[in-house]
């Protein structure tokens, strides 16, 4: 599709706003059913989809975080909308007007028509999510998914066809040069799911029609484990966290940082998780293929760049099973032992299976390393002790942060999801989404008495000197 068409489409939608104003809660509420149905309905063609797209991607998988994970934030939308839409009274300033009648209320406003970049790591769910608060706030929307999905973006062009006018939802697919286009016009708000890199061209594309913008980009996520840590706990949810989709998720723990005398430990308990997990790698359709050949190739050269570099490399995988003769692109969950800050696996996000560990030698140290960096997506820490715990809270900055696991804070729709800096700027989920995708407009209500203001107008006299004799003091 053209830019042409595309502002066509645009046009048509906005255009639609204006005829049919804000819809009410329940033509809300109907829309975000019929979402609820298009994945129910599609739950097989979805799995079936992304298998294809990847080469290799568990059903199961997909069906838990591609489907059921979009369920979640549709219903919780549907469930909770007619509360978020009420005005939001708010009292008048200075406070003896409202002693006299005077009003002051928000009341949120459908911001028209939501543009939705989704990436190809969960491209159902980074299109239903958002989707739940764009619905939820009363706007239309035009989605781009990604070209490296082919299958489920012309899937998701089907399925919302079939259930959605143009008017209300459509989809846009293509290459590079149709994610440029479509960045470039003039939506009421867009949201961007993806690397960082390419957000700062959304960005731009975005600035000449001053359109405000939701970036959930990405980022190096550490991990921290305390030194009271429950090493065999944490190894198996940080390796749970970093074979998901193998490793190709947002949030995925990027690098993990532990004492010295947990690294043993931490090293035999990722190899236990890891074992209990994926028995094998090559043929078990739980483990996830990497999406794309270029992909495949940069993460196998963090590998190989750390190895050259002296780095201590640690294949998590069956004795004997050879990687190097697949039908897919399978990189096994791989640790790199104390890398240095030279290597390219330091310096970039992995989105893989590859999982640095450093030591360090106390609490400080390990906050000094995490601030070093551009603030992340999420932050990890594991451990019971309080004090440290809060060290790390108040020393740190990150998007969203959990404690004694990983990833778990994006599921909580009563928290916003967002970046901060390099990782991101807005945020959704929840009440949070609703808001994000409408426009708060502030409502005052003048007082109906006169007399009171007029002593704000010239001529002034002793009424207007004793009140800012008032004001103006500490």
């Amino acid at each position: 599709m053209n830019a042409a068409a595309m502002n066509a489409l645009l046009a048509k939608q906005k255009a639609a706003h204006l005829r049919d104003g804000a819809p009410s809660a329940a033509k809300r509420i109907e829309q975000l059913n019929r979402c609820i149905g298009l994945l129910i309905d599609n739950r097989k063609a979805i799995e079936d989809a992304l298998n294809q797209d990847f080469g290799s991607r568990s059903k199961e998988a997909t069906a838990f975080t591609d489907i059921a994970a979009s369920i979640g934030p549709l219903k919780h939308a549907r469930d909770h909308l007619t509360k978020w839409m009420a005005p939001e009274k708010r009292k008048p300033s200075p406070a003896i007007l409202g002693l006299f009648g005077a009003k002051a209320e928000i009341r949120f406003q459908p911001k028209g028509v939501v543009g939705i970049i989704s990436p190809w790591n969960f491209p159902v769910n980074l299109t239903f999510a958002p989707l739940a608060g764009v619905l939820a706030a009363g706007n239309r929307a035009m989605i781009k998914p990604s070209e490296f999905t082919p299958a489920t973006s012309e899937l998701m062009a089907v399925m919302f066809a079939g259930a959605f006018s143009d008017e209300e939802i459509t989809v846009v697919t293509g290459g590079p040069e149709v994610g440029q286009a479509f960045s470039g016009l003039a939506f009421d708000h867009m949201i961007f799911t993806g690397a960082t890199n390419i957000a700062r061209h959304v960005m731009r594309a975005a600035a000449d029609n001053l359109v405000p913008l939701t970036l959930e980009l990405g980022g190096k996520s550490p991990v921290i484990l305390g030194k009271s840590a429950d090493i065999d706990v944490a190894s198996a949810r940080i390796m749970n966290g970093k074979t998901l989709n193998a490793g190709q998720i947002c949030l995925a723990p990027d690098y993990v940082l532990t004492p010295r005398e947990s690294l043993e430990p931490f090293i035999a308990g990722a190899q236990g998780a890891v074992a209990k997990m994926f028995p094998t790698i090559k043929d078990n359709p739980d483990y996830t293929a990497i999406v794309a050949q270029r992909h495949y190739d940069r993460i196998k050269g963090y590998v190989d760049d750390a190895r050259a570099k002296g780095a201590r490399i640690i294949e998590l995988k069956p004795d004997g099973e050879d990687l190097t003769q697949q039908e897919h692109r399978k990189i096994a969950p791989t640790l790199i032992i104390d890398p240095t800050d030279d290597m390219l696996v330091m310096q970039e996000e992995i989105f893989g299976p590859v999982l640095p560990v450093k030591t360090y030698s106390g609490i400080d140290e390990a906050i000094a390393y995490v601030n070093k960096g551009d603030r992340p997506l999420g932050l990890y820490y594991f451990g019971t002790d309080a004090a440290e715990r809060e060290k790390v809270l108040e020393g740190t900055t990150a998007g969203g942060v959990t404690i004694n696991d990983v990833v778990f804070h994006v599921a909580q729709e009563n928290l916003p999801f967002g970046g901060v800096g390099p990782s991101g700027m807005g945020s959704y989920h929840g009440v949070d989404g609703f808001r994000e995708f409408s426009h708060a407009k502030s409502i005052y209500s003048q007082i109906k008495a006169d007399k009171p203001l007029q002593q704000m107008r010239p001529p002034y006299g002793p009424a207007i000197r004793k009140f800012l004799e008032g004001q103006l003091k500490r």
